[in-house]
């Protein structure tokens, strides 16, 4: 099989900014992921996601956040609490759709664990999702509570694993094995030198477009090729973008928004049955709540951003496929092999040479 490789690899580098030295959310200072990834037996083929803000007590400093809903077919579990105050006080954590009680139930406890909150009666536990149940038994429930303990113990700083992994286990993208992505953008100082991150649960369809060349429909696979809709961009995705701007809220949920523009140059469909959601928060140790004055990053000068984070996010949902390996398992009603099958980087290749890309 031949190596998986991500976007820039294959000289593909959407937008005008650069990446930052990992080209992932990590590179955002403090911000850690965990994942664990769950095959087992036939049809086990789920996961989970953790993204921590910065690696103290995010409960005590916790950091303002936006949340951008563009087709709210989904189960975003403390949206409402998170568009109210404007800020997290847990991590996020992202998994399939039938996990996510549980996870909540491991959010609070991990929260509630943690030195400083033995005293705390409530807590608003984070946790977005997509339907992986094409490829996974997703009625069997194989991801556990301790399954999202662990994730969130294992959260570290560095690079971000890609592809068939964590929450991105068991999901499908445009056709093709999808997953979690991570990408990266730095400002130039006369711009305020910011560095903006994103990380992807893909799970949604479409009509594939990589930088602007017209993959899915070279490679024969996009939405309503035959003008017949058979749910075939339903799904969903899950964005989280991290920047080390001091933002407040209402511009984090600017930011959040600009992160569809993203997802629509990959080709994405919104569909019905497809849940597009987006969440942003700043790392910048001077607007975590509690101070006494937070500064916000002036209306004026937040287009760059935008720009950095609508690239961030396609590149990061083009590393999600790329990255991908095949997967295949056995549907528990009808004993069928079902593949999720990893994108031919070979045919990709020859695409990308059609269209003059190196």
């Amino acid at each position: 099989m031949t190596e998986r490789c991500r976007a820039r690899d294959l000289g593909l580098r959407p937008g005008i900014f650069p990446p930052g030295p990992l080209n992932a959310i990590s590179d955002c200072t403090g911000v850690r992921v965990g994942q664990v990834t769950r095959i087992e037996g036939d049809g086990l083929r789920s996961g989970v996601t953790a993204i921590l803000p910065h690696g103290g007590n995010l409960y005590q400093e916790r950091v303002p956040a936006g949340l951008s809903v563009m087709n709210g077919y989904g189960k975003l579990a403390g949206a409402t609490q998170l568009r109210e105050l404007g800020e997290l006080e847990t991590p996020i954590v992202l998994t399939n759709t039938l996990a996510v009680g549980r996870a909540v139930e491991a959010v609070v406890d991990w929260t509630l664990r943690q030195p400083g909150n033995e005293a705390v009666l409530s807590v608003n536990a984070l946790v977005g999702e997509t339907n992986d149940g094409r490829l996974n038994d997703i009625r069997a429930r194989g991801v556990t509570a301790a399954d999202v303990f662990a994730a969130l113990e294992c959260a570290v700083e560095g690079p971000v694993a890609e592809g068939s992994v964590g929450a991105g286990t068991g999901t499908l993208a445009f056709g093709w094995k999808g997953g979690i992505g991570t990408a990266s953008r730095r400002l130039p100082g006369a711009l305020g030198g910011f560095t903006l991150g994103a990380l992807v649960q893909s799970n949604y369809g479409g009509n594939l477009t990589m930088d602007g060349v017209p993959v899915g429909r070279e490679l024969g696979r996009f939405y309503l090729r035959d003008h017949a809709d058979r749910g075939d961009a339903d799904g969903s995705v899950m964005v989280v973008l991290a920047t080390d701007a001091p933002l407040s809220d209402r511009n984090l949920s600017r930011l959040a928004l600009r992160a569809m523009a993203g997802l629509a140059r990959t080709g994405a469909a919104f569909s019905d049955g497809s849940g597009d959601y987006a969440i942003a928060f700043s790392t910048h140790p001077e607007v975590r709540r509690g101070q006494e004055r937070v500064p916000d990053w002036p209306n004026a000068r937040m287009s760059p951003l935008f720009v950095g984070a609508a690239e961030a996010v396609e590149e990061a949902v083009l590393n999600s496929l790329l990255m991908a390996t095949t997967v295949e398992s056995r549907d528990p009603l009808s004993g069928r092999r079902r593949r999720g099958e990893a994108i031919d980087l070979t045919a990709l290749r020859e695409v990308l040479a059609r269209h003059g890309r190196p």
